[in-house]
């Protein structure tokens, strides 16, 4: 039996794993509003995460072998007021640079990461074209912290499903039937209508 590592146990509030018999790697789903980042040269652990309009970002340290993923849901948040992580995560300024700190902390330099963005679709039906604002700061955001992104798999009007190794760096991509992506939906909606706590922040296509 695989050993549950210390990363998954920590970030249970913001994932959920299971284990894949066929491959013999845990599999750690990341929900909206959350990240996970699996321990250098950890082969025992996939990450995955199922998007509609929401964006995920995969990014390693490949000289480690060391990588993570999130899962933001809403561009920014100006006044930085949200508490708790799964409730500040939910933006990608705080998801993003909650990521690459993470790494930095775990021993990354950030001149060597790698990033691959994935999701951003339009499929919220009255939500203001989210998908495309999520897509917009994907791109504003790497190109104004110089991150090196190799792959930019954004937009277009369908649901993803990706799984990320963050050993070799691969990821695979799935769209999503309508059916499938409702329940990705009604998690979205229920997310994006949280209220604000006001109290400070704390600290299958391969690609």
């Amino acid at each position: 039996m695989l050993a549950v590592s210390r990363s998954t146990r920590e970030d249970a509030a913001t994932s959920s794993r299971h284990l894949d018999k066929a491959a013999n790697r845990w599999v750690v789903k990341v929900l909206p509003g959350g990240q996970h980042v699996t321990p250098a040269g950890d082969k025992s652990e996939l990450i995955s995460t199922v998007l509609g309009s929401c964006v995920a970002a995969c990014i390693r340290d490949p000289e480690l072998g060391l990588g993570g993923m999130n899962h933001f849901m809403l561009p920014h948040d100006e006044e930085g007021l949200w508490s708790g992580a799964s409730l500040a995560l939910r933006y990608g300024n705080h998801a993003m640079d909650a990521l690459i700190n993470d790494l930095l902390k775990r021993g990354a330099d950030k001149s060597r990461l790698v990033c691959k963005f994935f999701g951003g679709g339009n499929v919220m039906q009255g939500m203001a074209c989210i998908g495309d604002k999520n897509s917009a700061f994907a791109r504003e955001y790497a190109k104004a912290e110089g991150l090196n992104v190799e792959v930019f798999d954004l937009g277009g009007d369908r649901g993803r499903r990706i799984i990320f190794d963050p050993v070799q760096g691969k990821v695979w991509r799935r769209f999503l039937s309508r059916h499938d992506v409702d329940a990705v939906l009604e998690r979205e909606r229920s997310l994006s209508k949280a209220p604000p706590l006001r109290a400070p922040v704390k600290s299958v296509e391969l690609f």
